[in-house]
């Protein structure tokens, strides 16, 4: 795994060990950015369920003024951390060290709105629609901006009101749906 474009390319990023995350790989991440990449500079962007951090690490080194990660496990933690560090993104970054929906919530509190927002919840915990959810409860999605679901092919997103689907890649194994909010 490594930052594909932009300021950090090139540099390898550490993944936690064990089962609890499943990074992105390369060629999905490498067409993702390529369908997001008008978007991607001077935006503000959630990183969800991060994991290593390795999307919104892209998204920094391809420009993004801001990007809030938010994941609760240790190892990630440690990992992104270690991953910002090592590719000298740190100073845009962000990090909330808790669950998901108290993070949205807190966000919304304060006011954040994003342009993009990635999740990439645990396939079968069932906290896509939930996420949606306080992602409009919370009112943090800017008016043009764009949630992008990632999940596998072989479950379905349940819809959910306020958002509409525009866009989903397919990947074989993997999915990318994209939201934006209903009119």
């Amino acid at each position: 795994m490594r930052v594909i474009s932009g300021k950090a390319r090139g540099h390898k990023l550490a993944a936690p060990e064990g089962l609890d995350t499943r990074p992105t790989t390369d060629r999905i991440k490498e067409t993702l950015f390529n369908i997001i990449a008008p978007d991607i500079y001077r935006c503000k962007f959630l990183d969800l369920f991060s994991g290593s951090g390795a999307i919104g690490i892209e998204a920094l080194s391809r420009g993004a003024d801001k990007v809030v990660f938010v994941d609760n496990g240790r190892k990630a933690l440690e990992t992104i951390e270690y991953n910002l560090n090592h590719t000298k993104l740190s100073d845009n970054a962000e990090i909330i060290r808790t669950e998901v929906l108290p993070a949205i919530k807190m966000l919304g509190s304060k006011n954040a709105k994003f342009d993009i927002i990635f999740m990439d919840p645990p396939y079968m915990a069932g906290l896509y629609k939930p996420t949606l959810m306080a992602i409009l409860e919370a009112n943090l999605l800017n008016k043009d901006g764009y949630v992008i679901a990632e999940y596998p092919a072989k479950v379905e997103l349940p819809v959910a009101e306020g958002f509409k689907l525009v866009k989903t890649k397919d990947y074989k194994t993997t999915v990318m749906s994209f939201w934006t909010l209903e009119d």
